[in-house]
């Protein structure tokens, strides 16, 4: 690994606050934080930015809806995601930032961001008309629509507006955008939304769009025409600049920017390749490198939804679960960039399977084995001893632990650097796995009697190995990281201050140190 510090700037969308947040918002945060601590532990600048959108006429309709003037009610649901998200431990507020569409800074912003288009010709004085779902909060064409001129994500009927507005001019940048997005100098991910995207713009291409509401009166004032407020999707993809703490100013590109990853669901991949890469050409401003798009999920095969009652809130996950095992669930539930059905019944068995049964099972068994038979010491054998580990009656246990270890993070990074943390996941379970094997197969309990200097060795890889599974679980469960260290004797404020490749050096853990028994890391859920 390249210990050199290099940037690593990741996005989630801003998400809309008509309503508190679910799994769908749930599952792209914990996703875009586990990529987040990989490039922290990997030693790379990070910054992670996330946060909520709050302008629009929907917002003003659902304030109303619940009795309340529309600032106590963004301030009300923007808490609500901020809570949520402090609850599952999402590290935007110690290596990023969390921006709100309201905040003053962002507001500034986009207004002189909006004057430098008009002054430029890019925003232009004209009228449009088509069908806008104000669920999406985007114009449609026919050929978007469901029967009876529905939105085929909301179900509801679009309406057709005809109106005076100013139009972006988004089609100026159509060719441009489409030789980048071929030549993957804007990166779509999977191949199969880049085609998706690509055929978009040769069957439909892009045409102007309206970049303003005069009838809208929650929003960002333009600041050449105070009747007309900023397009809710103009406003909203500037945050990804002003979270960052840029004014607005096209000369002054903040030293984070581009994003390496923005991280989003299918449903906003059109807009996000298409008005916000052409808003950043207009403005002279570097094109992210990649639009990562991950799949939704399903509830016993239908999708969420307040009437059917399958709305699944962070809540209900952290309290079955705890932070760590809904982080887990979440990220191993399905293969990233893929749709997945999830349901409790699945979620029970995985979290049994593989948190209870797995991890926390293997780290009780060595625990106790090393405080039954070695006086409750990490044995004490030489870090450098490379002997493989046989027995007598049993046939080669696949070479010593060292070489086993080595080839996982092997794995564990190409699982990463393909944006895979759910394949990271199985090489973690393929490790412990093997772990459990061994202890069966040479019978630990029975050497442990008959012979501690062999029996040593064998709890000494066996320790050391969940030394460094503590570290591989860093980016999905931070919390029980610092638990299998302190069960080792580890202090995890000590431990941790090493880099990665130093840790990664069998033998970290030192002979004689007391091991810690205690509570199971993992409760089994019945």
């Amino acid at each position: 690994m390249n210990n050199e510090a290099r940037k690593f700037y990741i996005t989630t969308p801003i998400y809309y606050v008509n309503d508190k947040p679910h799994l769908g918002h749930t599952y792209t945060t914990v996703a875009a934080d586990v990529l987040a601590r990989y490039h922290s532990m990997i030693g790379d600048k990070v910054f992670f930015s996330t946060g909520t959108d709050e302008h629009g006429a929907k917002i003003e309709e659902k304030a109303k809806e619940n009795n309340e003037n529309v600032e106590e009610f963004v301030n009300r649901i923007a808490a609500d995601f901020q809570f949520a998200w402090d609850e599952l431990e999402i590290s935007y507020n110690f290596m990023g930032n969390f921006i709100r569409t309201s905040e003053q800074r962002h507001i500034k912003a986009v207004q002189k961001a909006l004057q430098y288009l008009y002054d430029k010709g890019d925003i232009y004085s004209g009228t449009y008309e088509g069908w806008y779902c104000q669920g999406c909060e985007q114009y449609k064409t026919k050929g978007d629509l469901i029967e009876g001129d529905k939105c085929p994500d909301h179900g509801t009927k679009v309406e057709w507006i005809n109106e005076e507005t100013y139009m972006f001019r988004l089609s100026a940048y159509a060719g441009q955008l489409l030789e980048k997005i071929e030549k993957d100098e804007l990166k779509i991910q999977p191949v199969e939304k880049k085609n998706e995207i690509i055929s978009f713009y040769k069957n439909q291409g892009l045409r102007d769009i309206s970049f303003s509401r005069k009838k809208v009166k929650w929003g960002i004032p333009l600041p050449f025409d105070e009747s007309h407020t900023a397009y809710v999707w103009a406003d909203a993809f500037l945050n990804y600049l002003t979270v960052l703490g840029w004014d607005g100013d096209q000369a002054n590109k903040p030293e984070m920017w581009p994003p390496q990853i923005q991280l989003m669901s299918k449903d906003i991949l059109r807009v996000h390749a298409t008005i916000w890469p052409a808003m950043l050409l207009a403005l002279g401003l570097p094109l992210p490198e990649r639009l990562m798009v991950h799949g939704f999920f399903l509830v016993n095969g239908q999708k969420m939804s307040k009437s059917i009652g399958n709305v699944v809130a962070p809540a209900d996950l952290i309290n079955k679960y705890g932070a760590d095992g809904s982080r887990y669930l979440l990220m191993s539930a399905i293969i990233f960039g893929h749709d997945g059905d999830v349901n409790w019944q699945r979620f029970d068995e995985k979290y049994n399977s593989d948190l209870a049964n797995g991890l926390g099972n293997l780290l009780n068994r060595v625990i106790s084995l090393i405080d039954k038979y070695m006086d409750g010491g990490i044995p004490k054998v030489a870090s450098e001893d490379k002997t493989e580990l046989k027995v007598k009656g049993v046939d080669d246990l696949d070479k010593t632990f060292l070489f086993d270890v080595a080839n996982i993070w092997e794995k564990y990074h190409k699982a990463w650097s393909d944006i895979h943390p759910d394949e990271a996941l199985r090489h973690i379970k393929e490790l412990l796995s093997h772990c459990d094997k061994h202890i069966n197969a040479v019978k630990l309990w029975e050497i442990s009697g008959q012979d501690k200097q062999v029996a040593a060795k064998h709890l000494y890889c066996l320790a050391e190995t969940l030394r460094q599974i503590g570290w591989m679980i860093i980016p999905f469960m931070p919390s029980s990281t610092s638990r299998v260290w302190q069960y080792l004797g580890l202090k995890p404020a000590e431990e941790i201050e090493q880099s990665l490749e130093d840790a990664k050096k069998w033998g970290g853990l030192k002979g004689g140190e007391k091991v810690n028994k205690g509570a199971p890391l993992f409760s089994r859920i019945n």
